[in-house]
């Protein structure tokens, strides 16, 4: 999502692995304005628990990241907003050791959501501060052919391409009035005249997991995407391993009847769908399929690569 009116904002506070002030980096117009509309409760919660801050103005997701990046080291940073705006301050938090701690107040919040942290329950998400730090998995894309080729990008929950990619592609054109599940829904319906299907060759380690056509595959360190579509239920953020996930050719109505099976996690079992775990992950389509790197489009690609960096973000409120 876009940092048009990003707030960073340094907090006082005494956790487990630090007693450095937070970071704490607010996308105000995360959620579709959410965060911003938050943000006095939010400011509310943190200061009846007694913890000092002091805002600063950045204009954008690099304008964040350079702020953090010039953080002493160790100092701990509280990401509230969505995926994108963990996203925008991955490169300064993965295999750095900079703690980081999440606020979901975005549309998806799905990486969040898979550790049971929901969007304005503050108390919760800041309670859990004084726990332990815990070290969890992240993952380095890289296009190697399309419309990026050549850039690699630190991701927290996972990549995307064809079908899924396409329906976030028509996500952006959904009624805003729409919560972040149902504008996704309603990307899916309004994508499904143009259903993509192209030969996928997918590789594990080395090993073909699949070859065919397909209509979709994914690449995921965490369970779900979309805002609560668990493509990858067996997915374990602390295990060194990423999943993939992809389907074989399906019609519409298949489509439908998989995505149905797709929301409560349901669909591993289908005969088309293959999914596998590993290291390494390489996705080659005959023809340039749509790409999202942990939610935010990155145009078309043919050919994907994708690595897990494992224990590489330190994660206080997971």
């Amino acid at each position: 999502m876009p940092f048009s009116a990003l707030l960073y904002a340094g907090w006082t506070v005494t956790t487990a692995s630090s007693a450095l002030p937070f970071a704490v980096v607010l996308n105000a117009q995360a959620g579709r304005g959410l965060a911003g509309r938050e943000w006095p409760r939010l400011r509310g919660e943190l200061e009846a628990r007694g913890i000092a801050y002091q805002l600063v103005a950045a204009q954008s997701g690099a304008g964040a990241l350079a702020e953090v990046q010039a953080l002493p080291p160790g100092q701990p940073v509280l990401a509230a907003g969505g995926d994108g705006t963990v996203g925008a301050l991955l490169p300064a938090l993965v295999g750095t050791g900079r703690p980081l701690a999440l606020v979901p107040l975005g549309s998806g919040n799905d990486f969040a959501g898979m550790l049971g942290l929901k969007p304005g329950q503050f108390a919760g998400a800041l309670g859990r501060l004084s726990e332990p730090p815990r070290q969890v998995d992240a993952l380095e894309a890289e296009v190697v052919r399309g419309d990026h080729a050549g850039l690699k990008k630190p991701l927290l929950n996972g990549l995307g391409t064809g079908f899924d990619a396409q329906v976030t592609h028509a996500y952006l054109r959904a009624p805003r009035q729409l919560p972040g599940f149902w504008r996704y829904a309603w990307g899916a319906a309004a994508s499904l005249g143009r259903l993509p299907l192209a030969e996928l060759t997918l590789r594990v380690d080395g090993e073909t997991l699949y070859q065919g056509q397909s209509a979709l595959a994914a690449v995921m360190n965490g369970t779900r995407y979309g805002g609560g579509f668990r493509i990858s239920p067996a997915s374990a953020a602390r295990d060194g391993l990423l999943n993939a996930v992809c389907s074989g050719p399906l019609s519409r109505l298949q489509l439908i009847e998989l995505m149905a099976r797709v929301l409560p996690g349901r669909h591993l079992g289908h005969p088309r769908v293959h999914h596998g775990t590993g290291r390494v992950m390489e996705l080659h389509w005959s023809q340039p399929m749509f790409l999202h790197l942990d939610g935010d489009l990155y145009g078309q690609a043919e050919q994907v690569r994708a690595r897990v960096l494992p224990g590489a973000v330190t994660l206080l409120n997971g």
